[in-house]
C-alpha cells in the first residue's frame, strides 16, 4: 500500500500537467479554428493512432530493436574503449578527442555516410544508433575508471596488486555507477539514432520503422498520423529509458548491498 501511494504521488503531478496540456491544446485548436492539416487536435491524433495502431506497433517494434541493438553495442564497445583509456593516459590523450567528435558532429550530417559504408536496412539503422549512443558511455565510464581514491590505490600498491587486480577489484567496481549513468543517457540517444538512421537507411515497403512513417506521413500531409508517429517515438524513447533506469536502480541496489 505504501509503495502504491508513493508511485501515485510521483506519477500524479506529471499526469496532471499532461492532462492540462491536452486540454490547452484542444482549446487552442477549437478557439483559433486551426486547420487539421496544420495542427490537428488531440482527439484527431488519438483517432489516427487507434486507426493505424497495427502499423504503428509494428514500426515501433522494428525501431525499438534497432535502438536496443545500437545501445547494447555502444555499451560493450564503450566499456572496452574506456578500459583502454584508463590503462594508458597517452592513448586517452591521443584518441579521446576523436570520441568527442562523435558528440559534436550532428548525426544528420554523418548518417548518410554511415549508411553508405554500412549499408541500408537494419545494419545501417543500428550503426547510426550505435554512433550517437557511444560517447556518453565512454565519457562516464572513463571518468569512473580514472577517478579512484588515491588512498585505495596506495593500499593496493602496498599489497603488491597487479594491474589486472587493480582494474577488476578497484577501478571497475568504482566505475559501475558512472557507467550506469552513461547508459541511461545513451538509451535515449539510441532511440533517436535509430529513428534518424531510418530516415536514411530505410527498410522496405513491407518492413518499416517509425522514421520511415514520419517521412511518409509528412510527405502526404497526413498531420494527424504524423503526430501519432511522433507520439509513438516518444513512448518508445521513454520505455527504453525507463527500462534501463529500472535495471540500473536494481544493479546499484545489489552493488551497494554487496559492498556493505
Amino acid at each position: 500500500m505504501r509503495r502504491l501511494t508513493a508511485i501515485l504521488a510521483h506519477a500524479a503531478p506529471p499526469l496532471l500537467v499532461f492532462v492540462g496540456l491536452l486540454l490547452a491544446w484542444h482549446g487552442a485548436v477549437r478557439l483559433a479554428d486551426i486547420k487539421p492539416y496544420i495542427l490537428p487536435g488531440p482527439l484527431q491524433v488519438g483517432h489516427a493512432a487507434w486507426t493505424h495502431l497495427p502499423q504503428l506497433m509494428r514500426a515501433a517494434l522494428l525501431t525499438g530493436l534497432g535502438a536496443l541493438a545500437g545501445f547494447l553495442l555502444s555499451l560493450a564497445v564503450g566499456f572496452a574503449v574506456s578500459v583502454v583509456f584508463a590503462q594508458s593516459r597517452t592513448v586517452a590523450r591521443c584518441l579521446f578527442p576523436y570520441a568527442i567528435f562523435l558528440q559534436t558532429v550532428p548525426i544528420v550530417a554523418i548518417a548518410p555516410l554511415i549508411v553508405l559504408w554500412i549499408g541500408h536496412g537494419f545494419r545501417g539503422v543500428v550503426a547510426v544508433s550505435f554512433v550517437i549512443a557511444l560517447f556518453p558511455i565512454i565519457a562516464n565510464t572513463t571518468a569512473g575508471l580514472t577517478t579512484v581514491d588515491a588512498n585505495l590505490l596506495d593500499l593496493f600498491a602496498l599489497n603488491n596488486a597487479t594491474r589486472w587486480q587493480v582494474l577488476t577489484r578497484l577501478r571497475i567496481p568504482n566505475a559501475v555507477p558512472h557507467m550506469l549513468t552513461g547508459a541511461k543517457i545513451s538509451s535515449g540517444l539510441a532511440a533517436i539514432g535509430a529513428i534518424v538512421g531510418e530516415f536514411f537507411a530505410g527498410y522496405g515497403t513491407e518492413d518499416y520503422g517509425l522514421g520511415y512513417l514520419i517521412i511518409l506521413t509528412n510527405g502526404q500531409s497526413r498531420t494527424d498520423y504524423l503526430f501519432a508517429c511522433i507520439l509513438f517515438c516518444t513512448l518508445l524513447g521513454l520505455s527504453i529509458f525507463a527500462s534501463v533506469s529500472l535495471v540500473s536502480t536494481r544493479l546499484l541496489a545489489r552493488w551497494g548491498g554487496g559492498l556493505g
